[in-house]
């Protein structure tokens, strides 16, 4: 299964979910791999907190193998090279957890042919190796966007499961963002007809996730409201309102969002993995959080949750 990781604004919080999703999956006993396609800030070594490659690697990453400097991109077990101590002790029924992270001190560059071929190669090794490979792409309208829609359109990849993940925050400006990211001149949509994907396919692979929300009518609604005066959780709640009939406008609505995060204070201070750990005995991380992840994780893999049978 690849899964495509895509926001049209920074702040999203799609690195950080992404990444949590991914090491979920392979607490559940998956084999999982996380391509940092984030090309212009592949800083994603800092949230598994692998040091070496905090703003990229020197030793021939994602950039190198695409550009054809490297014949393969290097890729790190994050199981073993992590620097954080609980990520060591990988789980007996744990599957594996593998990071391709992008080279440092690159940037965004356009694709040619041979850049697509070459991606198209990378995509049918991983998903051939792994239950699910998660590629995380830069921002906006960018050419890793663009590249990885002319890769999935090639007759190589049209039988190969392709799921897309778009994240946003739980607010105007990013529910607007997000459907113009999908639906607006030069969106997603409009560049994979250009590379002919079939429309009613490419729509129903996308679903949209919401992070860093603050939901007065959940399940944990006195939580969500504490601390708040009652004109402002009055307030709080008008917004919630006009934010689900904003989405339900922009296409964005909840039979098209496959879940939601809520707001975190871990998340919000730095970005990392969220470990059991971090819930039960530091109790510096919420028990909801954790809960959006795993259930994120399970419906990345089932059909149902896309409306497949």
């Amino acid at each position: 299964m690849l899964v495509f990781a895509a926001s049209d604004k920074g702040g999203t919080g799609r690195s950080v979910t992404s990444s949590n999703l991914v090491y979920r999956s392979a607490l559940a006993g998956n084999d999982v791999c996380y391509l940092d396609f984030d090309f212009g800030s592949p800083t994603t070594g800092a949230i598994f907190q692998i040091n070496s490659i905090l703003r990229g690697t020197s030793r021939g990453g994602l950039h190198s193998y695409l550009d054809g400097s490297r014949p393969s991109p290097e890729r790190l077990d994050v199981w073993a090279e992590s620097d954080r101590k609980s990520l060591r002790q990988r789980p007996a029924q744990a599957g594996r957890m593998v990071l391709f992270p992008g080279d440092r001190g690159k940037g965004e560059f356009p694709i040619d042919k041979d850049i697509v071929d070459r991606c198209v190669k990378l995509f049918l090794q991983v998903e051939e190796e792994f239950d699910l490979a998660l590629i995380d792409l830069s921002s906006g309208r960018s050419y890793a966007t663009e590249m990885v829609l002319a890769a999935t359109a090639r007759p190589e990849l049209q039988n190969v499961g392709q799921r897309w993940l778009i994240f946003h925050r739980w607010t105007r400006q990013h529910v607007l963002a997000a459907a113009n990211l999908v639906y607006g001149e030069g969106g997603i949509l409009a560049v994979g007809k250009h590379y002919e994907h079939k429309p009613e396919h490419l729509t129903n692979s996308l679903r949209f996730v919401r992070t860093a929300v603050v939901n007065p009518d959940g399940p944990e609604e006195s939580a969500n409201l504490e601390g708040l005066r009652p004109a402002q959780a009055s307030w709080l709640k008008e917004v919630h309102q006009d934010l689900l009939e904003l989405a339900n406008q922009q296409k964005v609505g909840r039979t098209l969002t496959l879940g939601e995060v809520p707001l975190d204070p871990v998340l919000q201070w730095r970005e990392q993995l969220i470990s059991d750990n971090d819930v039960s005995d530091r109790m510096i991380a919420n028990a909801a959080t954790v809960d959006a992840f795993e259930l994120l994780a399970e419906k990345i893999m089932i059909d149902s949750a896309w409306g497949t049978p």
